[in-house]
């Protein structure tokens, strides 16, 4: 018969008179530590609708969907709870810094339809104005005018989408005609801005 160490005498001293790493969860509310990965969240006045987060999301948990309806579109941008593993990619490859954040939560089981572990928000779109198709949210672009500064003149869809927000110019009407050179100073979708240029 081998006698133990006293080494593991000693830890199991120290254990029995130490409070347990363990918490009491559920009888008692946990709260983890502050660089804890819990469920994330859209922030909608700072989200910019790039998708940024849906691309590097590694469970698809990340997802959206483009809706136009005539002369209005919009980005549907959503988080699927139930999927994500909380890795943390989103966060960290947000362009805006703060438009999808993880939080603490964790306990995020539950006996509802899978519907309720989802979080949804919309964004504004901008329509082409040749051949009416959305291609970028305003929150972007707007975002792409202020990161730029003084050096966003050169890009003509950013300097046509600033001055029609200012009211500086009137918003040219979708028409079925070819496209040419002076369509180069509309708000194109890239398809369009590519045809404008090689016509010119």
């Amino acid at each position: 018969m081998k006698y133990p160490k006293l080494r593991e005498i000693k830890g199991a001293l120290k254990s029995f008179f130490s409070k347990p790493y363990t918490t009491r969860f559920p009888k008692e509310p946990h709260i983890p530590f502050s660089s804890f990965r819990g469920r994330p969240y859209y922030y909608e006045d700072k989200c910019i609708g790039c998708t940024a987060c849906v691309n590097v999301c590694p469970t698809k948990a990340l997802s959206f969907t483009d809706i136009t309806d005539g002369n209005t579109a919009k980005r549907v941008l959503t988080i699927n709870w139930d999927v994500c593993i909380a890795c943390g990619q989103c966060e960290l490859n947000c362009v805006s810094v703060e438009g999808i954040m993880l939080s603490n939560e964790f306990d995020i089981a539950t006996t509802e339809h899978r519907s309720v572990l989802r979080q949804t928000i919309e964004k504004e779109m901008i329509l082409c104005e040749h051949c009416n198709s959305a291609f970028a949210c305003r929150d972007h672009l707007n975002w792409t005018i202020e990161k730029l500064g003084p050096l966003y003149p050169p890009n003509t869809t950013l300097l046509t989408f600033n001055q029609n927000a200012l009211a500086l110019s009137a918003e040219t009407p979708h028409n079925e005609r070819l496209i040419g050179r002076p369509d180069r100073f509309s708000v194109l979708c890239p398809r369009c801005r590519r045809e404008a240029v090689f016509q010119s």
